[in-house]
């Protein structure tokens, strides 16, 4: 069988971070409209979330889980956002519901492959968590006081290396193959072993690049969720710039 190739990528400094976050912060000044209602619609979903599942913390950690995960996706139209005003052009609504309309079926079964993972890692989490804990978990609070607080237990610090360790390659997976598959006719797999490949060749890069996701994420979080209205937006617009600075031009 053929081997699937990835599309040409370059490695890219530390400091095309700061680059990328500028433009993606330039792009939700310029075309606010568009980026404020995916953030305000997410944090209105994670409030409903957050509301319904609170008492229960697996059922809690997987409405999460998977809402992080498929979050790729709903930011699809933002990169649509970024990629006609890079043309010049004065994008709206109408632009990113045009663009949904189109029912790509690569986003969906993307996207199933995504819900997937999310719900293979809370799975995975809660088998390893109520195997080891101390006494049974089922709500936040439980977590925190015999698994975050044990002051003689390793469940949690082994708890947070599983997660990383499964968080890593979800990250290779995702971290251009979005971008990729709105911007090219490419499959599935072509994206994402290209965004593997992006990994591969600049890894402290991309390292410090899921770092700032996941710390511009957690602030939003921390702040009642309204710091999402802003930081959704903001990395979906910077996302697309990384996808540009990194994935080289066709031929």
């Amino acid at each position: 069988m053929k081997p699937t190739l990835p599309l040409r990528v370059r490695e890219v400094e530390l400091a095309r971070l700061l680059v990328w976050l500028q433009k993606g912060l330039a792009d939700l000044i310029r075309c606010p409209l568009p980026g404020l209602a995916h953030g305000l619609a997410c944090t209105v979903f994670g409030a409903v979330l957050l509301g319904w599942a609170h008492d229960d913390f697996w059922l809690l950690a997987g409405t999460f889980t998977g809402f992080l995960f498929v979050a790729p996706i709903v930011a699809t139209g933002l990169y649509a956002v970024s990629s006609e005003l890079e043309q010049g052009r004065s994008p709206g609504m109408a632009d990113i519901l045009r663009l949904w309309r189109a029912h790509d079926p690569r986003l969906v079964h993307f996207g199933v492959l995504l819900a997937f993972a999310g719900t293979g890692w809370v799975v995975t989490s809660a088998s390893f968590v109520t195997s080891f804990a101390d006494q049974p978990i089922h709500r936040p609070i439980e977590f925190l006081r015999y698994v975050a607080l044990h002051d003689t237990g390793w469940v949690f610090e082994v708890w947070l290396v599983l997660g990383a360790l499964l968080a890593a390659p979800m990250f290779a997976s995702t971290v251009v193959a979005i971008p990729v598959l709105l911007d090219r006719k490419v499959s599935v797999l072509r994206a994402i072993v290209t965004s593997w490949s992006a990994v591969l060749a600049s890894p402290a890069t991309m390292a410090a690049w899921a770092a700032i996701i996941m710390g511009l994420t957690l602030v939003g979080m921390l702040t009642a969720l309204l710091g999402l209205i802003v930081v959704v937006p903001w990395l979906a617009h910077a996302s697309w710039h990384a996808y540009r600075d990194i994935v080289l031009p066709d031929d």
